[in-house]
C-alpha cells in the first residue's frame, strides 16, 4: 500500500468542524499500567491531553497499577488477587488482568456513555469490540505494533508453529472489529493493509509525535546549570561527549547491542560516557557492562518521569535509537529531536519517516557500524549541531500533537456520521 493510499495525519488540509456541539465523550481502554513514563503510555497520554485541549472529555480506564496524574480522568480495574510478574510486555498473569480490566471498561462505559471508545493496543481493542456492540459507540483502534509480532521479540511465542498461527488469526481477528484504526507509523498501515488485507480506507497513519513546548533544547542559563548538576550526580567529567538513550531495556530493544557498540568505542579511545535511561532489567544490564569492562563509562539511571525527560536528555551530544523491531513505533525519537539531538538508529522503515534524510543510520543489527555513526558525529560536532537544529525544524513541522489532535477529530466525525 502506498502512502498516498493510505489517509495520512501528516497532510491535515480540509474542512474540520469546531462546532462546540461535536465534541465527544471518549472511553478510552488502555491495558496496560498507565502511566510508566515510556512508550505507548507516552502517546496514551499526549492523545488524551490534546483531546481535552480540542474540548473533548476523556475518560482512561486502565490497568489497577501506574502513575496517576492529575489533569487525566483514570479509572483502574480491581488489583489482582497476585502479584504480577511482569511489568512490560505478554504474560499470563495479564489474562486475568484484562478480564478485570473488561469488567471495570463495561461499568464506566454504562455510567459514562461515551460516543467513542478509542482503544489502544490489541487487549483494548478486543475489549473495546465488545463494548462498542453494547453501548452502541463506534471503536477506534490505536494500534502501535503488531500483536504476534510483540509476542516473538519478547520472546512469549515462537516465531513458527501451532501457537504461532493460531496468534496470527486471532491477531487479524481483532484488526477486524474496529470502525477506524489509527497506525503510528505507514510501515504499520502497510503491515495492515498487505498482511491482514484490511482495506485502506479504514486506516489513518496518525505518526507519533513530540510537545516542542516542553521538549526544548537547552536555552538559559537556569536549565544549563541544571543538566550540569545532572552531570555533576552522575561524576561525568566535563570533556567527556555523552551517548544518550531513554526507554525499554531488552534485547528487542537493541539493548545487549548497544553495550557492544558502547565497547567498541571505548576500546578505541573515543571519549564518551552512555547514559542509558529506563527499565526494566536494570540490575542484568549493569552485570553486562561489568562484564564487558565498561561500567565505569555507562550510567544506568533507571526510570525517570516523563516531565523530566527534556531535562536529561539535555545531558546528550548524541542520542541513539537501537531498537530492532520492524513493527514498532519509537516516539522517545521524535523527543530527541525536538531537545535538538542528532539522532543514530538501525536502518528501518519507521525511523525514515521520522528522520527522513536527517538520520544517521546503520544497517540493521550491526553493531560495529552503529558504533561508527555514534563516532562520527561525535568526531565532527559542528555536523551533530546541524544535524539537531534540522531535526527540531522537523519535528516544529510535521510531528505537533496540534495537529494530531485534529487528525483524530477527523476520524471520530467519520466514524460518527450515520451510515
Amino acid at each position: 500500500m502506498s502512502e498516498r493510499n493510505a489517509n495520512s495525519a501528516q497532510n491535515p488540509k480540509g474542512p474540520l468542524s469546531r462546532d462546540p456541539s461535536r465534541f465527544y465523550r471518549v472511553l478510552m481502554i488502555a491495558p496496560t499500567s498507565f502511566f510508566l513514563d515510556y512508550g505507548c503510555h507516552v502517546r496514551i497520554l499526549e492523545e488524551a491531553r490534546v483531546l481535552q485541549k480540542l474540548g473533548h472529555r476523556v475518560k482512561i480506564v486502565t490497568y489497577p497499577l501506574g502513575r496517576d496524574l492529575p489533569d487525566l480522568d483514570i479509572a483502574r480495574a480491581l488489583p489482582l488477587p497476585i502479584r504480577a510478574r511482569r511489568e512490560v510486555g505478554p504474560s499470563r498473569s495479564k489474562l486475568l488482568i484484562d478480564f478485570l480490566l473488561a469488567l471495570k471498561a463495561l461499568h464506566v462505559a454504562l455510567q459514562f456513555k461515551p460516543q467513542i471508545i478509542h482503544a489502544h493496543l490489541h487487549e483494548g481493542a478486543l475489549i473495546g469490540g465488545v463494548l462498542s456492540r453494547l453501548v452502541r459507540a463506534p471503536l477506534v483502534f490505536d494500534f502501535q505494533g503488531s500483536l504476534t509480532s510483540e509476542m516473538v521479540d519478547h520472546r512469549f511465542l515462537a516465531p513458527r508453529g501451532i501457537l504461532f498461527a493460531l496468534a496470527r488469526w486471532v491477531e487479524q481477528w481483532i484488526d477486524r472489529l474496529p470502525h477506524h484504526i489509527l497506525t503510528s507509523s505507514h510501515n504499520a498501515a502497510n503491515l495492515l493493509h498487505d498482511d491482514f488485507a484490511l482495506p485502506a480506507q479504514k486506516i489513518t497513519v496518525l505518526s507519533d509525535c513530540a510537545n516542542a513546548d516542553t521538549f526544548l533544547p537547552v536555552a538559559d542559563a537556569t536549565r544549563a546549570v541544571a543538566v550540569e548538576d545532572l552531570r555533576a550526580r552522575l561524576q561525568i567529567p566535563r570533556e567527556r561527549k555523552i551517548v544518550i538513550y531513554i526507554g525499554l531495556l531488552a534485547p528487542y530493544r537493541g539493548t545487549d547491542v548497544l553495550l557492544q557498540a558502547a565497547k567498541q568505542l571505548l576500546a578505541r579511545a573515543v571519549n564518551a560516557h552512555f547514559v542509558v535511561i529506563g527499565f526494566p532489567h536494570v540490575a542484568e544490564y549493569q552485570a553486562r557492562a561489568r562484564e564487558l569492562g565498561i561500567e565505569a563509562r555507562v550510567s544506568f539511571v533507571g526510570r525517570v518521569p516523563y516531565e523530566d525527560v527534556p531535562l536529561w536528555l539535555s545531558l546528550g551530544d548524541v542520542a541513539v535509537e537501537p531498537k530492532m523491531s520492524a513493527t514498532e513505533a519509537a516516539g522517545k525519537v521524535l523527543n530527541y529531536m525536538a531537545v535538538g539531538l542528532p539522532v543514530v538508529a538501525f536502518d528501518i522503515p519507521v525511523m525514515r519517516e521520522y528522520l527522513g534524510e536527517l538520520g544517521v543510520y546503520a544497517p540493521l543489527g550491526d553493531g560495529r557500524a552503529f558504533a561508527d555513526q555514534i563516532e562520527a558525529l561525535l568526531n565532527d560536532p559542528t555536523r551533530a549541531r546541524d544535524l539537531g537544529c534540522a531535526l527540531r525544524e522537523r519535528v516544529m513541522e510535521l510531528f505537533a500533537w496540534d495537529r494530531a489532535g485534529r487528525a483524530i477529530e477527523r476520524v471520530y466525525e467519520k466514524v460518527s456520521k450515520p451510515k
